[in-house]
């Protein structure tokens, strides 16, 4: 693989912007080539090359500067520097900050502007890398701090924990563990930026205890099995302190209970009972309670948020890495296509720059590892380094040959059913009718959920192929996010259950002697559907667990909505489910079918009763409804107004579903006319909605006319033939309100292939949805989730420091 491709693939996606623009060098050196090729002077007889210092050489002007008084070997060193030097780089300030400046020495020279144009760009692209990758590493060494305060915290409520009664009273042991982990913790913090005032407070931190003097310490303990008591650990401490001077001993750390005087634990565990005393102004329970459940619930909270650190900090040390291995790339390119020697000139500034010089990533992710290794893994280094280094996720032979396999069957009982319906001419029978009316609901609900999950499985294929970082802007725990193989795996794997059992119950006639159909076969149906349920719950750690617990709890909080905090995996299957209606009147229908015994018959009279009718209503609209008032929960808590638009439209949108329902139960004039305006109105907004605010797409004064600046897919035309196809997806209500009627459809199929196309239309919608949502994530730079922290420091903490 060509290093563009590779560096490419190891960007990391929400930073793109930042990386050095390699394919725009490489462009610009390609010129160069190009403008040498064309005057490049004629070969010499008898194919001798000759240089061009060889011509040079002959001019005599590298003989200027031989009247010094040098020693012969020195005038050759210094004719070789003059000679091969072609540029020279200076750092300057510019509006306060450092940059760097490349001046080309041979601008002179034939072709000399193409090269100028070159290290123009070139000083920019370093600059540019050069200044993102400051920030981070500033941004990452604040963030150290805080967790180093978090630790504290932690430490100290641990040890307070496991010796209720106080310090003095366990063992040494205790004594030590306060000490010891406390200034482990500290090191998280212990490396400095050069002259930034951040780096100060960090060292400031260490000052009683350093990491070297806790590890000898702590070895001592434990060769010694606990000899030594809590005076002499005390009395070490404060010769520490001793040592560091009187007018150090502001800075010292306090001693690790004492930091429980000043914090707080944060109720970052939203629940329904929270929201509502927060609505109400209700005073939250702040105060530390010492319990092992509570230390369990701090120390997974920490645990997550130094993970994430760590994985920052990993990212960092890539992007350093990366660029600066591409600004060697790039100038050695330079160098074979002009014949100079400038890539050991501009590499030497690289290496002496920040970006190439800097240590404190590298330093803050050793101290990151022994802390984590040291108080979460139990001094288990294999353990600490595989939860902090998640391993690539590795496609499985056995994942690929098992889709393939249920892709096969799938495709031969599809092929068998049309068979035997052809053969059988099972639609001409007496029982079709009934067939379609009771049982092929049934099973269409199956085929809603198996056409949404292909469609979901196709948008993961695209997202990887686009680089659209799907796990990070749903929040999947890295490394179970499931893949488009083993979603096609689930899909195909529930096709061939649904259409074996239509297989089994495809008889069109009851028996002759009891007037019924035989009840195992017409609980096929119900038989699988408890199936799907008991998989979704299955507790054990088979069946994609993670994805599975993951996606009931969002479901929750649909439910709920809106007793949680609204987040993007909240109102992403929200939306999923407003196509989903028929499925979930598949559902209801499910429930009157099989509760009232009509199965035995193969007959319903649903219908006819005022409940399933009213329920009727009140499924359809659920979907909507729940989106209704995350938008509302939205709107009181970031006060976007864009939220209660929002919000309206899904009004609208319950009010037109309502309308088409009622008019499918009663067909009437003014249902029909309240159907058509309330649904035009609907679909108008919504095909707005989506194009402009979910897909960002309809940008007059975009690069892109009519589309956006920045666009994943490079055809044009698949934006353009996507939002056709939404605006005539959109408006697929019509057949309910206009009656259509296909002969050869019996009533069910055509509400069956309505809803699928709906399904289709989401599946597209999703697509570009969360392209959107990414290159929003882009633009920002936002390639990190924020993770709450446990303990909540007081304000004035920061004012004494």
């Amino acid at each position: 693989m060509k290093f563009g491709k590779e560096f490419a693939a190891q960007m990391v996606p929400e930073w793109q912007e930042a990386y050095m623009d390699y394919g725009k060098l490489k462009t610009l050196l390609k010129d160069i080539l190009r403008f040498k090729q064309r005057n490049r002077p004629p070969a010499t007889p008898g194919g001798l090359k000759r240089k061009l210092t060889l011509y040079r050489a002959f001019s005599g002007l590298t003989q200027r500067y031989n009247h010094y008084p040098t020693s012969p070997s020195t005038a050759r060193d210094d004719d070789h520097d003059i000679e091969s030097q072609a540029i020279l780089v200076n750092a300057v300030n510019r509006d306060g900050s450092q940059s760097y400046q490349t001046t080309f020495l041979m601008s002179s020279d034939e072709g000399g502007e193409y090269e100028l144009v070159y290290f123009r760009r070139l000083d920019d692209e370093f600059n540019k890398v050069e200044k993102f990758y400051r920030s981070k590493v500033e941004e990452v060494m604040k963030e150290a701090d805080m967790l180093n305060k978090q630790m504290d915290a932690f430490i100290a409520f641990r040890i307070k924990v496991e010796n209720p009664q106080g310090w003095f009273d366990r063992s040494v042991e205790m004594t030590r563990l306060a000490s010891d982990v406390a200034a482990s913790a500290a090191a998280l913090a212990a490396s400095t930026p050069r002259g930034a005032r951040a780096s100060r407070r960090l060292v400031m931190s260490m000052d009683v205890i350093d990491e070297g003097v806790s590890n000898s310490h702590g070895q001592s303990d434990e060769s010694s099995d606990q000899e030594k008591d809590e005076e002499e650990t005390i009395d070490v401490v404060n010769q520490k302190v001793q040592e560091r001077g009187p007018n150090n001993i502001r800075a010292s750390r306090p001693a690790p209970l004492e930091v429980l005087d000043r914090v707080k634990i944060n109720n970052t565990l939203e629940t329904p009972r929270s929201t509502v005393k927060s609505f109400l102004h209700y005073p939250m329970q702040t105060e530390l309670k010492f319990s092992r459940e509570n230390l369990r619930k701090v120390e997974e909270q920490l645990k997550r948020a130094i993970i994430e650190f760590y994985q920052k900090l990993r990212l960092l040390k890539s992007f350093s890495f990366l660029n600066t291995l591409a600004f060697s790339k790039i100038m050695k390119k330079y160098d074979k296509i002009t014949s100079r020697d400038a890539s050991k000139s501009y590499m030497k500034m690289v290496d002496n720059s920040f970006l190439g010089s800097s240590d404190e990533v590298t330093k803050l992710m050793e101290r990151t590892e022994a802390a984590f290794i040291k108080h979460f893994s139990n001094s288990n280094r294999t353990k600490g380094m595989n939860l902090l280094r998640h391993k690539a996720k590795r496609e499985r032979h056995r994942t690929t040959f098992s889709m393939g396999f249920f892709a096969g069957c799938t495709a031969a009982l599809i092929l068998a059913l049309i068979l035997i319906i052809r053969a059988h001419n099972i639609n001409e029978k007496n029982g079709a009718t009934d067939y379609m009316e009771n049982m092929f609901p049934l099973y269409s609900f199956f085929g809603f959920i198996v056409l949404h999950m292909l469609m979901y499985a196709a948008n993961i294929y695209f997202w990887r192929r686009y680089r659209v970082n799907y796990s990070f802007i749903f929040g999947f725990k890295q490394g179970t996010e499931l893949g488009y193989r083993q979603v096609l795996l689930l899909s195909f794997g529930l096709a061939v259950l649904a259409l074996a059992s239509v297989l089994s119950n495809l008889d069109m006639e009851m028996d002759p002697k009891t007037k019924d159909y035989k009840a195992l076969t017409e609980l096929l149906p119900l038989n699988l559907v408890l199936l799907v349920v008991i998989i979704l719950f299955f507790p054990f750690n088979i069946l994609y667990r993670s994805s599975r617990f993951f996606f009931l709890t969002c479901l929750f909080h649909c439910i709920c909505a809106p007793l949680y905090k609204v987040t993007l995996p909240d109102f992403f299957l929200a939306d999923q489910f407003t196509s989903q209606v028929q499925a979930l009147r598949s559902l209801e229908f499910y429930i009157c079918y099989y509760g009232w015994g009509d199965y035995k018959h193969r007959q319903n009279t649903c219908k006819e009763s005022g409940v399933f009718n009213t329920f009727y209503f009140i499924v359809a609209v659920i979907p909507y409804w729940s989106r209704l008032l995350q938008c509302l929960r939205r709107l009181y808590e970031e006060k976007d107004p864009m939220q209660g638009y929002n919000g309206l439209k899904y009004f609208v949108t319950i009010v037109a579903v309502s309308m088409r329902t009622a008019y499918s139960l009663d067909k009437g004039l003014g249902w029909k006319t309240l159907a058509w305006i309330f649904s035009a109105i609907a679909a108008i907004v919504s095909t707005y909605w989506d194009l402009v605010f979910d897909w960002g797409l309809l940008q007059r004064q975009s690069k892109n006319r009519w589309l956006r600046d920045k666009l994943l897919i490079p055809h044009k035309s698949v934006y353009f033939g996507a939002m056709v196809l939404n605006v005539v997806l959109r408006f697929a209500w019509l057949q309910t309100v206009l009656g259509f009627k296909v002969s050869f459809l019996h009533r069910e199929s055509l509400i069956t292939i309505v809803a699928s196309l709906e399904i289709i239309r989401r599946g597209i919608w999703n697509f570009f949805r969360l392209e959107n949502e990414h290159l929003n994530n882009v633009g920002k730079y936002r390639a990190f989730k924020s993770v709450p922290l446990p303990f909540n420091y007081d304000d004035n903490e920061d004012k004494d420091e």
